[in-house]
């Protein structure tokens, strides 16, 4: 009878665990900008949570999102580490998001490349408040038991975080069509060697970063200005249309680049607009962070 009701509970915990994977994996990807590491969280947090006792779960979300924050939370404080000795400029891991992350406007600037840039310069306490309460619209008495504050401190966390967020965020909402028509103008620069079009709507503090991870050439700082980031898109272009071929897709729910090559990923392309012009351009080489643009990943809230 015992076994039978540890296969009976078994069978409910796993339930539980498959109905809110996705969000919990969105959940720590937010956290940590990498998914290859929120992927070894929601296997932490499925090991605890196959030993709780159900019985005593009120709500099994919220259950599932604590122990996900706190296992994401250690390996933030281990990736910052970890970053300190990163070859180059280090981006987020980009993925292959599907048509519905895009449609929720919120979700998608969540996860954009821009915004998960902006979250890199918070503390891990500011991230996981910022991303529970803002992305997530978890109640300050949830995010206190996730993060082992009290529910007063929560609220100045938030508050900080919002504050530091908003300075540096993306202004003003950009369109998806006209993310396409500045990536657009970059396939054409590349394609057809008409550089001036591109030229014409870069910022002029514009910044350029590329992460190659010590694997894959890659510039090893940013590059900062119009001029200087002219130039080298006006040296590395053409190479770039040689070395094979420049598709749209859809990459943390806004429209990107990828260059393939031999049929295999070899850069992916994301832009950050700021009222029309291009203030951001970040080009993912690394092959340990191309793993997941073969198939797209689930993102929900």
């Amino acid at each position: 009878m015992k076994s039978e009701q540890h296969s009976q509970d078994a069978d409910t915990a796993t339930e539980a665990f498959v109905a809110h994977r996705n969000l919990l994996f969105t959940v720590a990807y937010e956290m940590l900008g990498s998914a290859a590491d929120a992927e070894d969280v929601l296997q932490e947090t499925w090991l605890r949570w196959s030993g709780v006792d159900l019985d005593a779960v009120r709500d099994r979300r919220a259950y599932l999102v604590r122990i996900t924050t706190r296992q994401a939370l250690s390996r933030l404080r281990t990736l910052g580490r970890r970053k300190e000795s990163y070859v180059g400029p280090w981006l987020p891991e980009p993925l292959l998001t599907a048509p519905d992350v895009a449609e929720d406007i919120e979700l998608a600037e969540s996860v954009s490349m821009a915004m998960l840039l902006v979250l890199e310069t918070l503390t891990p306490n500011e991230r996981a408040v910022f991303v529970l309460r803002e992305v997530f619209d978890l109640g300050y008495e949830e995010i206190a038991e996730a993060v082992d504050k009290s529910p007063a401190a929560v609220r100045q966390i938030a508050h900080r975080a919002r504050a530091h967020v908003a300075a540096r965020r993306p202004r003003g909402p950009v369109s998806p069509a006209e993310t396409r028509d500045a990536l657009d103008a970059f396939r054409r620069a590349a394609e057809t060697g008409d550089l001036q079009s591109l030229l014409d709507i870069l910022a002029p503090d514009v910044v350029f970063l590329g992460d190659g991870g010590g694997i894959k050439q890659a510039v090893p700082r940013p590059i900062v200005g119009a001029d200087k980031v002219g130039r080298l898109l006006a040296a590395g272009l053409g190479r770039m249309a040689e070395l094979g071929s420049l598709r749209p897709a859809q990459v943390n729910g806004h429209p990107a680049l990828i260059l393939r090559q031999d049929d295999a990923v070899d850069t992916v392309l994301a832009l950050r607009l700021d009222n029309g012009l291009i203030t951001g351009l970040y080009a993912v080489r690394n092959p340990e962070k191309l793993s997941h643009m073969g198939q797209e990943t689930a993102l929900h809230r």
